[in-house]
Protein backbone atom coordinates (compact mmCIF):
# COMPACT_ATOMS: atom_id res chain seq x y z
CA UNK A 1 0.00 0.00 0.00
CA UNK A 2 1.43 3.00 -1.12
CA UNK A 3 -0.54 5.63 0.40
CA UNK A 4 1.63 8.25 2.11
CA UNK A 5 1.64 9.57 5.40
CA UNK A 6 4.37 11.96 5.73
CA UNK A 7 6.94 13.59 4.69
CA UNK A 8 9.89 15.08 6.03
CA UNK A 9 13.32 16.27 6.60
CA UNK A 10 15.92 13.76 7.43
CA UNK A 11 18.00 13.61 10.15
CA UNK A 12 21.02 15.76 9.08
CA UNK A 13 23.69 13.22 10.92
CA UNK A 14 22.01 10.64 8.36
CA UNK A 15 22.90 12.55 5.40
CA UNK A 16 26.05 14.42 6.08
CA UNK A 17 28.23 11.77 4.01
CA UNK A 18 26.38 11.95 1.61
CA UNK A 19 27.38 15.07 0.74
CA UNK A 20 31.08 13.41 -0.87
CA UNK A 21 28.75 11.87 -3.98
CA UNK A 22 27.71 15.39 -5.15
CA UNK A 23 30.07 17.23 -4.41
CA UNK A 24 30.57 18.34 -8.18
CA UNK A 25 26.71 18.66 -8.08
CA UNK A 26 25.47 21.74 -9.71
CA UNK A 27 22.35 23.40 -11.08
CA UNK A 28 23.22 24.83 -14.46
CA UNK A 29 21.31 22.23 -16.31
CA UNK A 30 17.95 22.70 -14.63
CA UNK A 31 16.85 25.58 -17.52
CA UNK A 32 17.96 22.41 -20.23
CA UNK A 33 13.88 21.41 -21.05
CA UNK A 34 13.51 25.55 -22.10
CA UNK A 35 14.54 23.67 -25.64
CA UNK A 36 12.14 21.86 -25.22
CA UNK A 37 9.02 23.30 -27.64
CA UNK A 38 7.46 25.88 -24.90
CA UNK A 39 3.58 24.55 -24.94
CA UNK A 40 2.53 20.84 -26.18
CA UNK A 41 -0.46 20.82 -23.96
CA UNK A 42 -2.63 19.30 -26.81
CA UNK A 43 -1.12 15.87 -26.86
CA UNK A 44 -0.98 13.05 -24.17
CA UNK A 45 1.41 10.81 -22.61
CA UNK A 46 0.74 7.38 -22.61
CA UNK A 47 2.04 4.25 -20.80
CA UNK A 48 1.17 0.43 -20.97
CA UNK A 49 0.56 -0.87 -17.43
CA UNK A 50 1.89 -4.40 -16.19
CA UNK A 51 0.68 -6.77 -13.46
CA UNK A 52 -2.95 -7.17 -11.75
CA UNK A 53 -4.83 -7.14 -8.29
CA UNK A 54 -4.35 -10.94 -7.67
CA UNK A 55 -2.25 -12.67 -7.42
CA UNK A 56 0.54 -10.27 -8.44
CA UNK A 57 -0.28 -7.49 -5.73
CA UNK A 58 0.34 -4.27 -8.08
CA UNK A 59 0.34 -2.54 -10.97
CA UNK A 60 3.29 -0.58 -12.70
CA UNK A 61 4.66 1.06 -15.48
CA UNK A 62 8.03 1.19 -17.33
CA UNK A 63 9.65 4.81 -17.20
CA UNK A 64 12.95 5.77 -18.65
CA UNK A 65 15.31 8.01 -17.11
CA UNK A 66 18.89 9.13 -17.44
CA UNK A 67 21.54 9.72 -20.04
CA UNK A 68 20.88 7.15 -22.26
CA UNK A 69 17.58 6.68 -20.84
CA UNK A 70 17.28 3.14 -19.11
CA UNK A 71 13.96 1.68 -17.83
CA UNK A 72 12.68 1.33 -14.42
CA UNK A 73 9.88 -0.53 -13.62
CA UNK A 74 7.38 1.78 -10.97
CA UNK A 75 4.75 0.99 -8.87
CA UNK A 76 2.06 4.12 -10.20
CA UNK A 77 0.68 5.87 -7.22
CA UNK A 78 -1.96 8.61 -7.06
CA UNK A 79 -1.56 8.58 -3.53
CA UNK A 80 1.65 9.94 -2.89
CA UNK A 81 3.55 13.32 -4.77
CA UNK A 82 7.46 12.03 -4.84
CA UNK A 83 8.55 9.79 -7.87
CA UNK A 84 11.68 7.68 -6.85
CA UNK A 85 14.41 5.50 -7.31
CA UNK A 86 16.25 3.05 -5.67
CA UNK A 87 20.00 4.66 -6.06
CA UNK A 88 23.34 3.91 -6.01
CA UNK A 89 24.68 6.30 -4.12
CA UNK A 90 25.79 4.08 -2.88
CA UNK A 91 22.91 2.66 -1.14
CA UNK A 92 22.75 2.03 2.49
CA UNK A 93 19.62 0.09 2.33
CA UNK A 94 17.85 -1.35 -0.99
CA UNK A 95 15.47 -3.82 -1.69
CA UNK A 96 15.72 -6.94 -4.70
CA UNK A 97 14.37 -4.97 -7.70
CA UNK A 98 14.36 -5.62 -11.39
CA UNK A 99 16.56 -3.57 -12.92
CA UNK A 100 20.22 -2.65 -11.49
CA UNK A 101 20.39 0.60 -9.35
CA UNK A 102 19.54 3.95 -10.61
CA UNK A 103 22.73 5.87 -11.02
CA UNK A 104 22.34 9.57 -9.84
CA UNK A 105 23.01 12.55 -12.08
CA UNK A 106 24.94 15.22 -10.29
CA UNK A 107 21.94 17.79 -10.70
CA UNK A 108 21.25 18.31 -7.24
CA UNK A 109 18.22 19.87 -6.94
CA UNK A 110 18.99 22.88 -4.10
CA UNK A 111 16.77 23.24 -0.20
CA UNK A 112 15.49 26.22 -1.47
CA UNK A 113 13.83 24.72 -4.28
CA UNK A 114 9.82 25.11 -4.12
CA UNK A 115 9.20 21.08 -4.82
CA UNK A 116 11.79 20.91 -1.54
CA UNK A 117 9.54 22.81 0.41
CA UNK A 118 6.84 20.76 -1.26
CA UNK A 119 8.19 18.01 0.40
CA UNK A 120 8.16 19.13 3.98
CA UNK A 121 5.10 20.08 6.49
CA UNK A 122 4.94 23.82 6.83
CA UNK A 123 7.67 25.46 9.56
CA UNK A 124 9.28 22.27 9.19
CA UNK A 125 11.41 22.87 5.79
CA UNK A 126 15.24 23.84 7.24
CA UNK A 127 18.03 23.99 5.38
CA UNK A 128 21.30 23.27 7.10
CA UNK A 129 22.67 22.72 3.85
CA UNK A 130 21.76 24.72 1.04
CA UNK A 131 23.30 23.04 -2.00
CA UNK A 132 20.92 19.52 -1.27
CA UNK A 133 17.12 18.28 -0.71
CA UNK A 134 17.04 15.70 1.50
CA UNK A 135 13.60 13.75 1.71
CA UNK A 136 12.15 10.73 3.74
CA UNK A 137 8.72 9.82 2.80
CA UNK A 138 6.82 6.94 4.92
CA UNK A 139 3.72 4.68 3.66
CA UNK A 140 1.07 3.68 5.14
CA UNK A 141 2.02 0.10 5.32
CA UNK A 142 5.27 1.22 7.29
CA UNK A 143 7.53 1.39 4.29
CA UNK A 144 9.49 4.60 3.75
CA UNK A 145 12.36 6.08 1.46
CA UNK A 146 15.06 7.99 2.19
CA UNK A 147 17.31 9.95 0.19
CA UNK A 148 18.12 13.18 -1.97
CA UNK A 149 16.31 15.14 -4.61
CA UNK A 150 18.46 15.23 -8.12
CA UNK A 151 17.37 16.15 -11.46
CA UNK A 152 17.47 14.00 -14.33
CA UNK A 153 16.22 13.21 -17.97
CA UNK A 154 12.80 11.53 -18.60
CA UNK A 155 12.52 10.24 -22.24
CA UNK A 156 8.65 10.56 -22.98
CA UNK A 157 6.84 9.73 -26.32
CA UNK A 158 3.47 12.14 -27.05
CA UNK A 159 0.80 10.29 -28.68
CA UNK A 160 1.38 12.25 -31.72
CA UNK A 161 4.90 10.45 -31.72
CA UNK A 162 7.08 13.35 -30.79
CA UNK A 163 9.82 12.61 -28.51
CA UNK A 164 10.06 14.69 -25.48
CA UNK A 165 13.32 14.84 -22.84
CA UNK A 166 12.14 16.88 -20.09
CA UNK A 167 14.92 17.17 -16.99
CA UNK A 168 12.56 16.63 -14.05
CA UNK A 169 13.04 16.25 -10.01
CA UNK A 170 13.05 13.07 -8.65
CA UNK A 171 14.09 10.97 -5.47
CA UNK A 172 17.64 9.40 -5.30
CA UNK A 173 16.48 6.95 -2.76
CA UNK A 174 19.25 5.17 -0.90
CA UNK A 175 17.68 3.70 2.22
CA UNK A 176 14.65 1.68 1.70
CA UNK A 177 12.10 0.06 4.49
CA UNK A 178 9.83 -2.50 2.87
CA UNK A 179 6.37 -2.13 4.09
CA UNK A 180 4.25 -4.68 4.63
CA UNK A 181 2.90 -4.61 1.10
CA UNK A 182 6.43 -4.98 -0.09
CA UNK A 183 6.39 -4.54 -4.31
CA UNK A 184 9.32 -5.89 -5.61
CA UNK A 185 9.93 -2.49 -8.30
CA UNK A 186 12.86 -0.36 -8.98
CA UNK A 187 10.67 2.48 -7.08
CA UNK A 188 7.60 4.88 -7.15
CA UNK A 189 5.76 6.89 -9.90
CA UNK A 190 4.15 9.69 -7.88
CA UNK A 191 1.10 10.89 -9.40
CA UNK A 192 -0.69 13.03 -6.45
CA UNK A 193 -1.47 16.70 -6.33
CA UNK A 194 1.80 18.31 -5.02
CA UNK A 195 4.76 20.18 -6.83
CA UNK A 196 6.84 17.34 -6.72
CA UNK A 197 4.58 15.07 -8.92
CA UNK A 198 5.99 14.01 -12.21
CA UNK A 199 2.56 15.48 -13.49
CA UNK A 200 2.81 18.77 -12.06
CA UNK A 201 6.30 19.09 -13.14
CA UNK A 202 5.68 18.21 -16.80
CA UNK A 203 2.55 20.87 -16.26
CA UNK A 204 4.59 23.22 -14.85
CA UNK A 205 6.98 23.36 -18.30
CA UNK A 206 3.80 23.31 -19.93
CA UNK A 207 4.46 19.94 -21.47
CA UNK A 208 0.55 18.53 -20.90
CA UNK A 209 -2.38 19.76 -19.08
CA UNK A 210 -2.44 19.08 -15.51
CA UNK A 211 -4.88 15.68 -15.88
CA UNK A 212 -3.66 12.43 -15.29
CA UNK A 213 -6.09 9.24 -15.75
CA UNK A 214 -5.89 5.25 -15.51
CA UNK A 215 -7.50 2.19 -16.72
CA UNK A 216 -6.51 -1.12 -14.83
CA UNK A 217 -7.92 -4.40 -16.07
CA UNK A 218 -9.41 -6.95 -14.64
CA UNK A 219 -7.56 -8.87 -16.65
CA UNK A 220 -4.14 -7.21 -15.90
CA UNK A 221 -2.41 -4.96 -17.31
CA UNK A 222 -4.29 -1.67 -18.53
CA UNK A 223 -2.58 1.69 -19.17
CA UNK A 224 -2.45 5.02 -18.12
CA UNK A 225 -2.14 8.59 -19.41
CA UNK A 226 -1.44 11.93 -18.66
CA UNK A 227 -3.18 14.67 -20.56
CA UNK A 228 -6.71 15.87 -21.21
CA UNK A 229 -7.36 14.20 -25.10
CA UNK A 230 -7.41 10.48 -24.99
CA UNK A 231 -11.01 10.53 -23.32
CA UNK A 232 -14.95 12.42 -24.06
CA UNK A 233 -15.54 13.98 -21.35
CA UNK A 234 -18.74 14.36 -22.14
CA UNK A 235 -19.24 10.27 -21.28
CA UNK A 236 -17.50 10.71 -17.98
CA UNK A 237 -19.22 11.08 -14.93
CA UNK A 238 -17.83 13.85 -13.12
CA UNK A 239 -17.53 14.99 -9.43
CA UNK A 240 -15.64 17.94 -7.75
CA UNK A 241 -12.39 17.06 -5.55
CA UNK A 242 -12.97 17.86 -1.72
CA UNK A 243 -11.85 21.35 -0.56
CA UNK A 244 -11.32 19.60 2.86
CA UNK A 245 -8.93 16.85 1.70
CA UNK A 246 -6.53 18.35 -0.63
CA UNK A 247 -3.55 16.50 0.27
CA UNK A 248 -5.49 13.50 -1.68
CA UNK A 249 -7.48 13.02 -4.37
CA UNK A 250 -10.46 13.00 -2.39
CA UNK A 251 -14.49 13.89 -3.83
CA UNK A 252 -15.34 14.54 -0.20
CA UNK A 253 -17.23 12.38 1.75
CA UNK A 254 -19.74 9.67 0.72
CA UNK A 255 -22.88 7.24 2.05
CA UNK A 256 -22.10 4.04 1.49
CA UNK A 257 -25.07 1.57 0.03
CA UNK A 258 -25.35 -2.43 0.20
CA UNK A 259 -27.60 -4.20 -2.35
CA UNK A 260 -29.02 -0.75 -3.05
CA UNK A 261 -30.05 0.20 0.40
CA UNK A 262 -28.20 2.53 2.56
CA UNK A 263 -26.08 0.88 5.22
CA UNK A 264 -26.66 3.84 7.30
CA UNK A 265 -22.86 4.90 6.54
CA UNK A 266 -22.74 8.50 6.27
CA UNK A 267 -20.51 11.30 5.88
CA UNK A 268 -17.31 8.75 5.00
CA UNK A 269 -14.01 10.64 3.97
CA UNK A 270 -12.82 9.02 0.63
CA UNK A 271 -9.58 8.98 -1.30
CA UNK A 272 -8.98 7.68 -4.78
CA UNK A 273 -5.02 5.28 -4.34
CA UNK A 274 -3.92 3.56 -7.17
CA UNK A 275 -0.87 2.45 -4.76
CA UNK A 276 -3.09 0.44 -2.88
CA UNK A 277 -4.25 -2.93 -3.93
CA UNK A 278 -6.90 -3.75 -2.39
CA UNK A 279 -9.82 -0.76 -0.69
CA UNK A 280 -9.91 0.11 2.62
CA UNK A 281 -12.87 1.05 5.11
CA UNK A 282 -12.58 2.62 8.69
CA UNK A 283 -13.41 0.56 11.57
CA UNK A 284 -16.88 1.01 11.95
CA UNK A 285 -17.78 1.33 8.23
CA UNK A 286 -15.77 -2.57 7.88
CA UNK A 287 -17.04 -3.57 11.00
CA UNK A 288 -20.83 -3.09 9.62
CA UNK A 289 -20.10 -4.00 6.41
CA UNK A 290 -18.88 -7.34 7.36
CA UNK A 291 -21.20 -7.98 9.58
CA UNK A 292 -24.17 -7.13 6.85
CA UNK A 293 -22.35 -9.67 4.38
CA UNK A 294 -21.97 -12.27 6.77
CA UNK A 295 -25.65 -12.41 7.83
CA UNK A 296 -26.71 -12.46 4.28
CA UNK A 297 -24.05 -14.99 3.87
CA UNK A 298 -25.25 -17.42 6.88
CA UNK A 299 -28.34 -18.43 4.72
CA UNK A 300 -26.54 -19.56 1.87
CA UNK A 301 -23.77 -22.50 1.08
CA UNK A 302 -20.81 -20.42 1.42
CA UNK A 303 -18.83 -21.12 4.46
CA UNK A 304 -16.02 -19.01 6.42
CA UNK A 305 -12.51 -20.20 5.12
CA UNK A 306 -10.14 -19.14 8.17
CA UNK A 307 -7.59 -21.18 6.44
CA UNK A 308 -7.07 -19.27 3.70
CA UNK A 309 -4.84 -16.77 4.81
CA UNK A 310 -5.07 -14.84 1.06
CA UNK A 311 -7.10 -12.18 2.47
CA UNK A 312 -8.84 -11.40 6.14
CA UNK A 313 -12.25 -12.89 5.00
CA UNK A 314 -12.78 -15.41 2.43
CA UNK A 315 -15.19 -18.00 2.17
CA UNK A 316 -15.20 -21.57 0.19
CA UNK A 317 -18.31 -23.04 -1.63
CA UNK A 318 -18.90 -27.11 -2.09
CA UNK A 319 -16.24 -26.87 -5.07
CA UNK A 320 -13.46 -24.82 -5.54
CA UNK A 321 -14.86 -21.47 -7.64
CA UNK A 322 -12.84 -20.49 -10.74
CA UNK A 323 -13.43 -16.57 -11.36
CA UNK A 324 -15.78 -14.38 -9.12
CA UNK A 325 -18.79 -14.48 -11.84
CA UNK A 326 -19.38 -18.23 -9.96
CA UNK A 327 -20.10 -16.19 -6.87
CA UNK A 328 -22.32 -13.44 -8.20
CA UNK A 329 -25.73 -14.99 -6.89
CA UNK A 330 -24.66 -15.42 -3.09
CA UNK A 331 -23.07 -11.23 -2.98
CA UNK A 332 -24.53 -7.98 -3.41
CA UNK A 333 -23.40 -4.68 -5.20
CA UNK A 334 -21.68 -1.70 -3.27
CA UNK A 335 -22.08 1.45 -3.97
CA UNK A 336 -20.72 5.00 -2.79
CA UNK A 337 -22.71 8.07 -3.31
CA UNK A 338 -21.01 11.98 -3.54
CA UNK A 339 -23.31 15.15 -3.18
CA UNK A 340 -21.50 17.83 -5.15
CA UNK A 341 -24.00 20.37 -4.29
CA UNK A 342 -27.25 19.39 -5.30
CA UNK A 343 -25.81 16.54 -7.73
CA UNK A 344 -25.74 13.23 -6.47
CA UNK A 345 -23.19 11.30 -7.92
CA UNK A 346 -22.99 7.40 -7.64
CA UNK A 347 -19.22 5.15 -7.83
CA UNK A 348 -20.56 1.75 -8.09
CA UNK A 349 -18.81 -1.37 -6.85
CA UNK A 350 -20.08 -4.40 -8.78
CA UNK A 351 -18.77 -8.46 -7.27
CA UNK A 352 -15.70 -7.93 -9.45
CA UNK A 353 -14.89 -4.94 -7.67
CA UNK A 354 -14.61 -6.01 -4.60
CA UNK A 355 -13.72 -10.25 -4.55
CA UNK A 356 -11.41 -12.23 -5.92
CA UNK A 357 -10.95 -15.95 -5.98
CA UNK A 358 -7.89 -17.45 -4.10
CA UNK A 359 -5.84 -19.26 -5.46
CA UNK A 360 -7.33 -22.16 -3.09
CA UNK A 361 -10.47 -21.59 -5.16
CA UNK A 362 -12.08 -19.51 -2.02
CA UNK A 363 -13.87 -16.42 -2.87
CA UNK A 364 -11.99 -13.45 -0.88
CA UNK A 365 -13.23 -9.84 0.41
CA UNK A 366 -11.11 -7.00 -1.37
CA UNK A 367 -11.84 -4.65 1.71
CA UNK A 368 -10.31 -4.36 4.40
CA UNK A 369 -9.95 -2.40 7.71
CA UNK A 370 -8.19 0.45 7.29
CA UNK A 371 -7.38 1.16 11.23
CA UNK A 372 -5.50 -1.94 11.00
CA UNK A 373 -3.42 0.07 8.57
CA UNK A 374 -3.27 3.41 10.45
CA UNK A 375 -5.19 5.14 7.78
CA UNK A 376 -7.68 6.60 11.00
CA UNK A 377 -11.08 7.25 9.77
CA UNK A 378 -10.01 7.43 5.80
CA UNK A 379 -11.37 4.97 3.14
CA UNK A 380 -9.24 4.12 0.21
CA UNK A 381 -10.66 3.21 -2.90
CA UNK A 382 -7.81 0.85 -3.87
CA UNK A 383 -6.94 -0.90 -7.34
CA UNK A 384 -9.33 -3.64 -7.14
CA UNK A 385 -12.57 -1.23 -7.22
CA UNK A 386 -11.33 0.68 -10.00
CA UNK A 387 -10.80 -2.26 -12.39
CA UNK A 388 -12.75 -1.70 -16.00
CA UNK A 389 -13.16 1.66 -15.82
CA UNK A 390 -10.77 4.85 -16.65
CA UNK A 391 -10.24 7.30 -13.42
CA UNK A 392 -9.35 10.58 -14.31
CA UNK A 393 -7.88 13.00 -11.90
CA UNK A 394 -8.39 17.06 -13.63
CA UNK A 395 -6.15 18.92 -11.42
CA UNK A 396 -7.09 22.14 -13.72
CA UNK A 397 -11.17 22.30 -13.56
CA UNK A 398 -10.44 20.33 -9.31
CA UNK A 399 -12.61 17.37 -10.54
CA UNK A 400 -12.42 13.32 -10.32
CA UNK A 401 -14.24 10.89 -13.24
CA UNK A 402 -15.27 7.75 -13.92
CA UNK A 403 -16.46 5.49 -16.76
CA UNK A 404 -16.36 1.98 -17.73
CA UNK A 405 -13.65 1.39 -20.53
CA UNK A 406 -12.22 -1.64 -21.65
CA UNK A 407 -8.83 -1.29 -20.56
CA UNK A 408 -7.27 -3.95 -22.72
CA UNK A 409 -7.81 -1.85 -25.57
CA UNK A 410 -4.38 1.28 -26.11
CA UNK A 411 -6.86 4.66 -26.65
CA UNK A 412 -6.34 6.47 -29.54
CA UNK A 413 -5.47 10.42 -28.85
CA UNK A 414 -7.77 13.06 -30.56
CA UNK A 415 -5.26 15.25 -31.35
CA UNK A 416 -4.49 12.37 -33.60
CA UNK A 417 -7.72 11.95 -35.20
CA UNK A 418 -8.33 15.20 -36.44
Amino acid sequence: MSFVISTSSSDEQQLRWRKSLFSTATTSSSSSSSSLLSNRVGSSLLFQVQGNVYPTGYYNVTVYVGQPPKPYFLDLDTGSDLTWLQCDAPCVQCIEAPHPLYRPSNDLVPCEDPICASLHAPGQHKCEDPTQCDYEVEYADGGSSLGVLVKDAFAFNYTNGQRLNPRLALGCGYDQVPGASYHPLDGILGLGKGKSSIVSQLHSQKLIRNVVGHCLSGRGGGFLFFGDDLYDSSRVVWTSMSSDYTKYYSPGVAELFFGGKTTGLKNLPVVFDSGSSYTYLSHVAYQTLTSMMKRELSAKSLKEAPEDRTLPLCWKGKRPFKNVRDVKKYFKSLALSFTDGKTRTLFELTTEAYLIISNRGNVCLGILNGAEVGLQDLNVIGDISMQDRVVIYDNEKQRIGWMPANCDRTPKSKAMNT
